[in-house]
């Protein structure tokens, strides 16, 4: 349900974080694979129905794409003449500077529970690919000019090093920086 500005209603966001709420404390004291569906509903106090009007899998109350609004507005930023590997680089502590602290601590129980998964870490790769497409999408780029198929690998190495930096994070229990970590996983793809 949609309200009047196109937004979802104030009842539909608090039902949505309700079943968030109580996946992810689910997921916390009974690992991920342990809960079913009805075991989610049933916490949250919604029908299996209300579930999956507002996930369309268990797997998605974890690990959540971002929007290709929310692309366009981080690499709207980058100029074009720009290397691709280079407007990447720089987008990623735009980003990282866009999380609130309670977020940060969201994206790190997040990612606690896939890294703690192997098939969502498994998972992450298909995620890693549909962000990349948003990512290619949203790179300004000069006029009549796409992506070239080179560059089109050159984002998808940078997603696959993004995902290790926030595995690397979660197995590390947040003790180092994510955007160091990152980093990191950015620097070896220029390592000869």
């Amino acid at each position: 349900m949609t309200g009047l500005d196109g937004g979802r209603s104030p009842r539909w966001e608090t039902t949505h974080r309700r079943i968030y709420t109580a996946a992810m404390r689910l997921f916390q004291e009974h690992g991920f694979e342990r809960v079913n569906i009805a075991q989610l509903a049933a916490a949250a106090e919604v029908s299996v129905p209300t579930f999956y009007a507002h996930f369309p899998s268990k797997e998605h109350v974890v690990m959540q794409l971002p929007t290709a609004e929310q692309m366009t507005q981080l690499l709207a930023t980058q100029p074009a003449h720009l290397p691709v590997a280079v407007r990447l680089r720089q987008a990623a502590p735009d980003y990282f500077a866009s999380w609130s602290p309670e977020l940060r601590a969201d994206m790190l129980a997040r990612w606690k529970i896939i890294a703690a998964t192997p098939s969502l870490r498994t998972r992450a790769a298909e995620f890693e690919r549909a962000t990349a497409g948003m990512v290619a999408e949203a790179l300004p780029a000069p006029p009549g000019a796409g992506l070239t198929p080179g560059d089109a690998v050159v984002v998808m190495a940078h997603l696959a090093a993004f995902t290790s930096g926030l595995l690397a994070w979660a197995d590390g229990d947040g003790e180092r920086k994510v955007e160091e970590l990152v980093a990191e996983a950015f620097e070896a793809l220029q390592t000869p």
